[in-house]
């Protein structure tokens, strides 16, 4: 995985969520999926990462995600990847087995904020 993966994935996600379903019913959309939202330190660092695809409803489903996968202390070190997506890389590319489990748990809260945030 990337460093830059999470953004690109956000872009992305925010992309495929605007485009509808074509089936508006006074500006909103029929069946249209509820999305968890939490506000927290991933909502934060998402809005605040200057990116064009975060918005609020995008940031709150991943922090949604994040939740239900990582722990405080994992929350704010995937914050650090929003202002240093190369730190992603390093603890990717580490040896050490503390950020080995690290990424898997990150990887697992990807693939959620992916599947789930659309």
């Amino acid at each position: 995985m990337t460093p830059i993966r999470l953004p690109i994935a956000l872009a992305a996600l925010s992309a495929l969520s605007a485009c509808g379903s074509g089936d508006a019913v006074g500006g909103g959309r029929l069946n249209a999926p509820v999305r968890s939202f939490a506000t927290g330190p991933v909502h934060t660092a998402c809005l605040r990462a200057d990116r064009v695809a975060a918005s609020n409803d995008l940031c709150g489903c991943v922090q949604a995600s994040a939740n239900t996968v990582l722990n405080r202390s994992e929350q704010a070190r995937a914050v650090a990847f929003f202002r240093d997506p190369h730190l992603a890389q390093v603890t990717r590319q580490s040896d050490r087995a503390g950020d080995e489990r690290f990424w898997l748990r990150y990887k697992q809260f990807v693939e959620i904020a992916e599947r789930t945030c659309t």
